[in-house]
């Protein structure tokens, strides 16, 4: 396997590394030192500016979105009678007036790239989530009450902006 293999391969498992590459950003001869591909830094640094040059420059579009904000959900071993979970999972679900969190409820334009967007905007401010997921037109996010404010913002925020992959 060539250098330029090997450092793509290596640059591939770092999917933040690969962002910064497609957005310009990346520093190549610290990304060489900090991949750790055997061979010359600076021949690392080269196959990797040339690896960016292959990659598709980051494009952002606004997502058409509704997001709303419930308090009182949380995780029980069945749904209400009452009404549909907010989000099930292998027999877990989260539902309304079961706990004290809240749940961001996002529906429109999403899909799984705008939830890994979401979530790392959300885990880079502190506020790690207790539940997520996306199917269809719908996104939920379950983060503590406390954090529901925040968690809305930067939900909101995020889905303004979510890079097209």
């Amino acid at each position: 396997m060539s250098l330029a293999e090997r450092t793509r391969e290596a640059a591939r498992a770092h999917p933040f590394l690969i962002e910064g590459l497609r957005a310009g950003i990346a520093n190549y001869t610290a990304a060489a030192r900090f991949l750790d591909v055997e061979g010359d830094v600076d021949a690392v640094a080269t196959a990797l500016r040339r690896y960016a040059e292959d990659l598709d420059p980051v494009e952002r579009r606004e997502r058409a979105v509704r997001v709303t904000m419930h308090r009182e959900v949380g995780a029980g071993d069945e749904p209400s009678a009452d009404e549909d979970p907010l989000l099930a999972v292998d027999g877990v679900s989260i539902g309304a007036n079961a706990g004290s969190d809240t749940a961001i409820m996002v529906t429109g334009e999403v899909d799984p790239a705008g939830l890994a967007h979401v979530l790392d905007r959300l885990l880079v401010e502190g506020i790690a989530p207790e539940a997520a997921g996306v199917a269809g037109d719908a996104l939920v996010v379950v983060v503590d009450r406390r954090d529901g404010v925040d968690a809305l913002r930067l939900v909101e925020g995020g889905l303004a902006s979510v890079p097209d992959r």
